[in-house]
C-alpha cells in the first residue's frame, strides 16, 4: 500500500467518523441504559470523565486528563507506528527505484511492481498497514467521547474557560488550535522524510484545514480532545521521532559513506599506480 492510498484511507476514516457522529443517538445515557455500547462503554466513559472532573478541577480538566490517559495507553502502538514509518521513509529511494523500473502502466508491470514492493517491505520487516492502526483505534474513542458528553446532561451543560462543552466554540479559538497542532504534528512527521512529493505537501496543509472546518461544527469537548491529542502528538514526535535528530544522523551517515567511498577510490588509485610502477 503506497502513501497516496494510506492518505485516502485516513481521509475516509475521518469522514466515516463524521457520518457516525451525525448519526449518534440523542437518548440520555444513564445507569439503566442497555446494550454493550451504551451500558458498558458510553456510560462508564461518561462516569470516568465525571470522576476525573470532580477530582481535577472541572469538566474541561476531566476531558484533558482523560485524553492524556488515552494517549499514554496508546503509546506502545504509536511507538510501533513511528518505528514503522521511519523504516518506510528509509525505504523511499528503493521504492522510487522500483516504481521507475516499472514505469509502464500495463497489468503485468503493475503486478511485478507490487510483488517487488511487497518483497522489499517483507525483507525490511515493515507492515505498511501499521500507520493506520492508531487512527482506527482513536475513532471509536472519539465516538465514545462525543456520545458520553452529548448524552450526559452534566457534561453537555458543563463549562471550561469560555467554552460550553456541548456546543461549538463561539470564538473559534479551539478549532484554530486544533488545526494548528494538526499542522505542526504533520509537518514534524514529514520533516524527517528523505524525499517529499506534492501529495505529501498537499496533505500536510489539507488535513489541518479539514480539521478546522470539521471542528467548527463539533462540540467544544471534541475539539478540546483534538487540541490535547495533537499537542501530545507534537511532544511525542519530538521525543521519539525528532526530525532534526533524524536528519542530522542521516546527513552524518551519508557523509561517512562519502568519506568511505573516497578512501576506497584513493586506495584503488594507489594500487593502480603501484601496478604501473
Amino acid at each position: 500500500m503506497n502513501k497516496k492510498t494510506k492518505k485516502f484511507l485516513s481521509l475516509g476514516a475521518i469522514m466515516s467518523l463524521t457520518l457516525l457522529l451525525a448519526a449518534c443517538s440523542n437518548k440520555p445515557i444513564t445507569s439503566h441504559s442497555t446494550g454493550i455500547w451504551d451500558h458498558y462503554i458510553i456510560y462508564n466513559c461518561s462516569q470516568f470523565i465525571i470522576w476525573l472532573s470532580k477530582h481535577f478541577g472541572g469538566y474541561g480538566m476531566g476531558i484533558i486528563i482523560f485524553t492524556i490517559i488515552i494517549r499514554i495507553i496508546l503509546l506502545p502502538l504509536m511507538f510501533y507506528q513511528t518505528k514503522t514509518m521511519m523504516k518506510t521513509q528509509e525505504l523511499a529511494p528503493k521504492l522510487k527505484a522500483i516504481q521507475k523500473k516499472y514505469s509502464s502502466r500495463d497489468r503485468e508491470s503493475m503486478q511485478r511492481m507490487q510483488m517487488e514492493t511487497q518483497k522489499l517491505y517483507k525483507e525490511a520487516g515493515v507492515n505498511p498497514w501499521a500507520s493506520m492502526l492508531p487512527l482506527l483505534v482513536q475513532l471509536p474513542v472519539m465516538w465514545a467521547l462525543y456520545q458520553a458528553i452529548w448524552r450526559t446532561s452534566a457534561l453537555r451543560n458543563g463549562t471550561f474557560l469560555w467554552l460550553q462543552l456541548g456546543h461549538p466554540d463561539p470564538y473559534y479559538i479551539m478549532p484554530i488550535l486544533a488545526a494548528l497542532f494538526t499542522f505542526i504534528s504533520s509537518w514534524l512527521s514529514m520533516a524527517s522524510m528523505p524525499e517529499k512529493n506534492s501529495m505529501t505537501t498537499t496533505m500536510t496543509w489539507f488535513m489541518p484545514i479539514m480539521v478546522f472546518f470539521m471542528a467548527l461544527g463539533f462540540s467544544s469537548a471534541i475539539t478540546l480532545y483534538w487540541v490535547v491529542t495533537n499537542a501530545f502528538q507534537v511532544v511525542q514526535t519530538l521525543i521519539i521521532q525528532n526530525p532534526f535528530k533524524i536528519r542530522r544522523e542521516r546527513e552524518e551517515k551519508q557523509q561517512a559513506e562519502k568519506v568511505k567511498r573516497r578512501k576506497i577510490e584513493k586506495a584503488k588509485r594507489r594500487a593502480y599506480q603501484s601496478r604501473r610502477k
